[in-house]
């Protein structure tokens, strides 16, 4: 009762003042037209992966059904903080309500880990349909994937709310300007009127657990499929090689930026704000790039969705 009373006098801060990317009005119009065109492409791009694969039951497959998750996991994640960022361009105060900090928080965490996740359980499909293609429709049935994706889920959403609970456990009572254009962990955590030594140490440690169990799977499963594909013929070790390209690029964006902002103590960089620009906008969009324009199966997929859609209209 005694904490709960020192918090409620102690607990001031009702709003949040974020920083933004720039000051200077020029730059800030340029980065609002930048990110605009940004978040309009992820949204088309990722909409437009997850229909056609709704779309062509020959996409119907465990593959195509964690690329669609990804696909709706990166509207979500782009969603959380971009139109936030756009419509902060145009206001000089850039407020946020404490609520609302925290509400962003924990949904920004809650599609950075499912994804985190996905893109392993994405890697263990791929060593199974490469290595084991006999057995792959009885390990990879869709059982097995529904309950996968419930499992990368449940686990992002207790993440979540561990990482929010650590924030809104600590008192606040000023200052009260995040140096960035979002609400995040580490930088909310900093304006605490406590020590949040422990804070920090145990949001790094399981953050980087996290990123470092996700990393060495995906490894191992990649180092595996390597070796694998020196004994298949050319023709289907360029198909194998071309998708895990595409996925580790994904995978190395997304941990890359996961291990650089959160493996570490509350401490401020200059690069941290282009770095978690890019985590915010542009790995997003990457995702439709990287799996369809490198991918002939969703190629096709695509081209046979306008074809119908045209059809349509000449009618």
């Amino acid at each position: 009762m005694e904490e709960a009373a020192l918090f409620n006098q102690t607990s001031v801060v009702t709003c949040f003042r974020l920083t933004g990317l720039s000051v200077n009005q020029k730059v800030q119009t340029a980065l609002f037209a930048m990110f605009l065109i940004f978040y309009v492409l992820t949204l088309f791009g990722n909409i437009l992966i997850v229909i056609t694969i709704i779309y062509d039951r020959r996409l119907h497959t465990p593959m195509y059904f964690f690329l669609s998750n990804l696909s709706f996991i990166d509207v979500c994640h782009s969603t959380v903080t971009v139109p936030k960022m756009l419509i902060d361009t145009w206001s000089e105060e850039k407020l946020i309500p404490f609520d609302a900090c925290v509400a962003q928080m924990f949904f920004l965490h809650l599609f950075a880990c499912t994804e985190i996740f996905l893109l392993t359980v994405m890697a263990y499909d791929r060593y199974v349909a490469i290595c084991k293609p006999l057995q792959y429709m009885t390990i990879m049935n869709w059982k097995v994937c529904v309950l996968l994706a419930v499992a990368l889920w449940t686990g992002g959403t207790i993440h979540s709310i561990s990482f929010t609970s650590l924030t809104i456990i600590v008192p606040y009572c000023g200052p009260n300007e995040i140096d960035n254009f979002f609400c995040d962990v580490p930088q909310v955590i900093k304006l605490a009127c406590t020590d949040t030594t422990i804070i920090e140490i145990l949001i790094a440690s399981n953050s980087g657990m996290i990123s470092m169990v996700c990393f060495v799977i995906i490894v191992v499963s990649y180092g595996v499929i390597l070796v694998s594909l020196r004994q298949q013929f050319s023709e289907g070790r360029r198909k194998a090689l071309s998708t895990c390209a595409a996925h580790l690029t994904v995978v190395t964006l997304f941990l890359g930026h996961c291990i650089f902002i959160y493996t570490r103590p509350s401490i401020s960089f200059p690069q941290d704000k282009v770095v978690s620009a890019f985590f915010a906008a542009v790995t997003p969009l990457l995702n439709p790039f990287i799996y369809t324009f490198r991918n002939e199966d969703m190629k096709n997929a695509l081209k046979k969705l306008m074809g119908r859609k045209k059809r349509k209209e000449e009618k």
